[in-house]
């Protein structure tokens, strides 16, 4: 007496999306801070160039879940961003069209 078991079938759209799911998960971003003392020493008020990696072209500051650094190190380059804006290194906003 054995029970019949009924195959799902799955759509091709219930796979492209499962595989997306996968391959999100597969390379976790690495804070570029964490590790490295070459780059921590960088992290300055006056290192206009590396702060600049950090902004949108509107001024913003990136998340860290799109810049990749961890929590510790998003707090310090925010400091770092708003003292180098206080310090007029940095504009507040972008330059008007």
């Amino acid at each position: 007496m054995s029970k019949k078991v009924a195959k799902l079938r799955i759509s091709s759209r219930l796979l492209k999306k499962k595989s997306r799911r996968r391959s999100s998960l597969s390379a976790p971003k690495q804070c570029r801070f964490c590790g490295s003392t070459d780059q921590l020493g960088a992290l300055d008020y006056k290192n206009v160039s590396m702060l600049k990696s950090f902004l949108t072209e509107r001024g913003k500051i990136l998340p860290s879940r799109i810049s990749g650094t961890c929590n510790r190190h998003q707090r310090i380059v925010a400091n770092m961003i708003k003292k180098s804006r206080v310090m007029a290194l940095i504009p507040y906003c972008s330059p008007s069209m």
